[in-house]
């Protein structure tokens, strides 16, 4: 009998747990999603909600010679920018995946893009966000990008 209830208890306590970071995946992605919904509105303010007060933010790309550079951004840059989007502008960052981890208060979210600058095709990569649980509001404290336009899987398509 006690083996018998051993076993239900596992089962049950894997079922709960697996209910619970299936929540914490959906709401993590949610803040990403509500991130790129600001972005592609141009409306820094929704952005400004997914952000950490200290979040760190960079990109990186190979450039024309070839040098693999790493530029750093400031959290006002990069609101700024979002909200100095022309509103004739359309931004549309396609992400092909999510990969989610968790481990207790962090994240972590892989999300290879494909880039649309007024419905033509810009560049691809990946972002990087790392999410800090906030006491219950999980907020970005890390992105960072990488761009290139060779190797874009579109781009390969088009051949």
């Amino acid at each position: 009998m006690r083996k018998l209830f051993t076993l239900l208890f596992c089962i049950f306590l894997s079922t709960y747990l697996q209910a619970q970071n299936t929540s914490e995946e959906s709401t993590i992605k949610t803040v990403i999603d509500t991130f790129f919904e600001g972005l592609h509105a141009g409306d820094s303010s929704i952005v400004s909600k997914t952000l950490h007060a200290d979040i760190k933010i960079q990109t990186t790309f190979t450039n024309k010679e070839g040098v693999k550079v790493l530029r750093d951004q400031k959290r006002d840059q990069l609101l700024k920018g979002i909200a100095g989007k022309k509103k004739e502008d359309v931004y549309f960052e396609k992400l092909l995946s999510y990969d989610i981890k968790i481990d207790g208060n962090l994240a972590s979210v892989w999300t290879p893009y494909e880039f649309y600058f007024n419905d033509k095709f810009s560049h691809c990569g990946a972002n990087s966000f790392q999410l800090f649980n906030n006491n219950g509001k999980w907020e970005i404290i890390y992105l960072v990008d990488m761009r290139k336009r060779a190797g874009c899987k579109v781009v390969e398509e088009k051949k």
